[in-house]
């Protein structure tokens, strides 16, 4: 399985995309925007030459991998001859589920269809295809470059020869896989959900600052990165959507901070608007919580 196709360029989509390419596969990257294309292109080139400047990755690689790399915005173009399609877009179950029907009509009959989601239903959104049994969800960690797991969601049709397929392409990607059967959540989403709400309580609380909230547990718990930031990453609207659903389907204890969701309405999205917990205007600072 070589051609992959990766649906939607923004953070996930050119990570996925990316790490593909230096991986051998040959890639197409799709995306409704010509603008978003080009910022994706020039975002991989980029990082890729950076990399490679560091010793991370071999400098005679770097043009073989950026040449398997194609552009389009055209869906159908996208995916003809993919044996994978990864769908990349955010967090919208109505969204996930149309691009899986088109999906569905434009693929190859044996092309397996994967949602990068991070909490959302494979079984659900495979219902709009009729191949659910080639339908299954691969959640990538941000950057996909760097992290090394990606969680394989089995959906209820979910077949075990397409549970073998990804995680053979799981390998070939260099990462490790888990399997986890659909639950709301699945395994790290839950964990990581209730751990950077609790830290948002508790800086809007008062009990410590951002930056010690952080600190403490980086330090004392050995996480290599601290919630708030963490959420800053990811993007706070991004987070509150997946706390939301969290909420709606596995109750009280994932009901969103309310102070995430003022940072959202106030158009402070983390590290891509440039203000969250911290703000990335001149440098890594933590603002003053209001």
């Amino acid at each position: 399985m070589n051609f992959l196709s990766v649906i939607g360029s923004g953070t996930m989509g050119r990570g996925i995309a990316y790490t593909a390419a230096l991986s051998g596969f040959q890639v197409t990257l799709q995306d409704i925007q010509e603008e978003s294309l080009l910022f994706a292109k020039n975002q991989i080139a980029t990082e890729m030459r950076k990399s490679a400047e560091r010793g991370y990755v071999d400098p005679a690689k770097v043009d073989e991998a950026l040449s398997n790399i194609q552009y389009t915005t055209s869906l159908e173009e996208a995916v003809i001859h993919a044996d994978i399609v990864i769908e990349a877009v955010y967090e919208n179950i109505a969204l996930k589920m149309d691009i899986f029907k088109q999906l569905d009509r434009l693929c190859q009959e044996h092309t397996i269809l994967a949602s990068n989601t991070s909490t959302l239903s494979p079984t659900e959104i495979a219902s709009q295809t009729n191949r659910p049994d080639r339908c299954i969800a691969m959640h990538f960690f941000n950057p996909v470059h760097k992290m090394k797991l990606i969680e394989i969601i089995r959906g209820l049709d979910t077949s075990d020869e397409t549970v073998q397929k990804t995680q053979e392409i799981g390998a070939k990607l260099g990462k490790e896989t888990v399997e986890v059967n659909e639950f709301p959540g699945f395994v790290t989403s839950r964990m990581n959900c209730l751990i950077g709400n609790e830290a948002m309580n508790m800086l809007m609380e008062g009990v410590a600052s951002a930056e010690d909230i952080d600190k403490a547990m980086k330090l004392g718990l050995n996480h290599p990165m601290g919630p708030l930031e963490l959420a800053d990453l990811v993007g706070l609207d991004t987070r509150l959507r997946n706390m939301e659903y969290l909420y709606q389907t596995l109750g009280e204890k994932y009901r969103p901070c309310p102070l995430l969701i003022k940072y959202v309405k106030a158009g402070r999205l983390g590290k891509k608007s440039g203000q969250g917990f911290y703000s990335y205007q001149t440098e890594h600072k933590p603002v003053k919580n209001k």
